[in-house]
């Protein structure tokens, strides 16, 4: 297997830029403030790896066995919920 070092980095950015300031880095931050900040990063980045791992297994599986169009209609969904739900955190803070 050949590793894109494009889909890497493009995978870093979106991930670090979505993460910054969500409720997870806050649960970490106050975590990390109570408690030891080495076993807090442990804890913190496994629970992250293994999202994420979930996360690709899922989509490599989704990809093996839907159709292209189909996948598409996943892609589109799911910058649907992003945006409603970007809309309705405004709506909820106003």
């Amino acid at each position: 297997m050949v590793i894109s070092w494009e889909a890497v980095v493009a995978a870093f950015w979106a991930i670090f830029l979505a993460e910054l300031g969500d409720k997870t880095q806050l649960a970490v931050f106050a975590l990390a403030s109570s408690r030891n900040p080495w076993a807090v990063l442990i804890g913190a980045g496994a629970a992250l790896l293994l999202s994420t791992a979930i996360a690709v297994g899922l989509g490599a599986v989704l990809h093996r066995y839907l159709p292209h169009g189909a996948m598409r209609g996943i892609h589109y969904a799911a910058g649907a919920a992003f945006i409603a739900l970007g809309i309705w955190t405004i709506v909820r803070a106003g």
